[in-house]
């Protein structure tokens, strides 16, 4: 899905959570809630990974046509993606990932979005938190693959003054 088509859909969940991306109502008990807990397992262990820089983790998790949107250097693939955790030039001191929140958008797509926080540097670079993380799975197959990730810095709140104005 490019991009841009991915920004609308995120747009579409959020400003409608219990609507399919068709716009059909997705009552509470359709919930996959064994779907969910799996996903949700499943990208608590990519943190675990990537605390570890375990490179044949992520080798098998991401999809191959797997997208990353990097703050610093835009989209990323599969093959950057584990080959910048294989170099291990980035210390995890420590994570914590909570508040998610799961759609399932068809029976083969689902998004999860989550607070994440770590204490992380890479080189001489400090990686900034904390952060709304979306992680977007796919299955082919039997397989759950992680087609897309990314982070958004989670601003400070508005400062008011206090006074309305017209």
């Amino acid at each position: 899905m490019p991009v841009g088509g991915l920004a609308y859909l995120l747009a579409l969940t959020a400003a409608s959570p219990n609507q399919t991306a068709s716009g059909g109502a997705v009552p509470p008990a359709s919930v996959d809630h064994k779907l969910e807990l799996q996903l949700t397992e499943m990208e608590k262990a990519s943190w675990a990974a990537w605390q570890r820089m375990d490179a044949e983790f992520w080798e098998n998790f991401l999809s191959d046509d797997h997208i990353e949107l990097n703050a610093y250097v835009g989209p990323v693939g599969k093959q950057a993606v584990v080959g910048g955790i294989a170099k291990k030039e980035c210390k995890v001191r420590s994570y914590k990932v909570d508040r998610f929140t799961f759609r399932q958008l068809d029976e083969n797509t689902a998004i999860l979005v989550y607070r994440a926080d770590q204490d992380t540097s890479c080189g001489t670079v400090t990686v900034p938190t904390p952060n709304w993380a979306t992680s977007i799975y796919r299955r082919r197959g039997d397989k759950w693959e992680n087609v897309l990730f990314e982070l958004t810095p989670i601003a400070a709140p508005p400062k008011t003054t206090g006074s309305k104005t017209p």
